[in-house]
């Protein structure tokens, strides 16, 4: 069997879903959209339903997954609906709906539903992606309320920049809220994971961590508090193949790497057909038999190349750590160009082995 794997640890989920919780003092969605960034959207629900306060998602048919595999905590469809007539299968699995958009809130008034809709209504603070202008917040909370569809609103937001601590556009963001929500009695919720970790003061009754349940920093600079999370995925495979090689030799495509000196190649089976970061380049951490070494030359769909020099006992079968608990993923990002969110999620055919049950 090829061996590369993603192997899941799930109390280490569980670490980071309570540091969120302590973090903020707020009850606390688990946001487990795009298969739970991928690290399997089921099993993490099932491995939190205990003590999370809920779970958010991108649309229904991550809900329903949900539902079907036996999910019965509050799960939030954070785009919404796309159509109306997914209000009927909302109320149907008492779903929690964002409302961002004003034809939603249309849809609402004129679709008959079964019961009464847990609504979370999104503003506009800034970011300027999807939520209700805040012109139009007031009217929209009263029109929803008048409807009679609804037996619970939540004031949301959402922010555009707060994984950047030395800038001052999530003040403004949540100053715009504040003002929006003048005189409306309800919840709030504000605080991504970002948030939670570095903008203590920002009010939010409910927080919704994400990246951070996953044991990755949001930030592109050290943060203390970010450096308690524990990793959950380790990205691990096995040396192949072993090579030497004298000095100016050039290896995998494009000869984008030439060795400098005499070089033991070691060979990997991982590539960005797995969800390896292609643009990864020469110099990416890696580990191989519990030593720190370094990625050479392009990726290839299925392999890749690491250098075995100074690691004389690395052989054949030699375990290799690509990202994990030694190899932060968000190091290997930020060698790409990317985030650890998109390599998270862009994982595809590794299977996932679950430990920490």
């Amino acid at each position: 069997m090829r061996p590369a794997r993603a192997l899941i640890d799930l109390q280490a989920l569980r670490h980071n879903y309570r540091l969120a919780r302590e973090l903020s003092g707020a009850k606390a969605l688990a946001v487990i959209k795009a298969d739970a960034y991928g690290h399997g959207a089921v099993r993490c629900a099932l491995a939190l339903e205990a003590e999370a306060d809920g779970f958010a998602v991108a649309c229904i048919e991550e809900a329903l997954e949900l539902r079907a595999a036996g999910i019965k905590a509050p799960v939030l469809l954070l785009e919404g609906f796309f159509e109306a007539s997914e209000l009927a299968l909302i109320s149907e699995h008492d779903l929690w709906c964002v409302v961002h958009s004003l034809w939603q809130l249309e849809a609402i008034e004129q679709t008959p539903v079964s019961k009464p809709l847990k609504i979370w209504l999104k503003l506009d603070t800034g970011m300027h992606r999807v939520g209700v202008h805040p012109k139009d917040y007031h009217d929209a909370y009263q029109r929803l309320l008048a409807s009679g569809k609804v037996a619970r609103i939540v004031l949301m937001s959402h922010f555009a920049r707060a994984d950047e601590l030395d800038v001052d556009s999530t003040a403004q963001q949540v100053a715009v809220f504040e003002a929006a929500r003048q005189g409306l009695s309800a919840e709030c919720s504000l605080r991504n994971s970002p948030a939670v970790l570095g903008w203590p003061h920002v009010p939010s009754d409910w927080v919704r961590p994400g990246i951070m349940l996953y044991g990755a920093t949001p930030f592109e600079v050290a943060q203390a508090e970010a450096a308690r999370l524990q990793p959950v995925m380790t990205l691990q495979s096995r040396i192949i193949s072993v090579r030497e090689l004298p000095a100016g030799e050039p290896v995998g495509y494009g000869a984008k790497f030439v060795s400098p000196r005499p070089t033991r190649v070691g060979v990997v089976a991982m590539g960005y057909a797995d969800g390896y970061p292609r643009l990864a380049p020469t110099g990416t951490p890696v580990m191989v038999a519990g030593k720190r070494t370094q990625l050479i030359g392009r990726v290839s769909m299925d392999m890749l190349c690491v250098d075995l020099t100074d690691i004389p006992e690395a052989t054949l079968g030699s375990p290799v750590e690509l990202w994990g608990k030694q190899v932060l993923a968000s190091d290997v990002a930020m060698a790409a160009g990317t985030i650890p969110y998109q390599i998270f999620c862009n994982l595809k055919r590794v299977p996932l082995d679950y430990i920490g049950e």
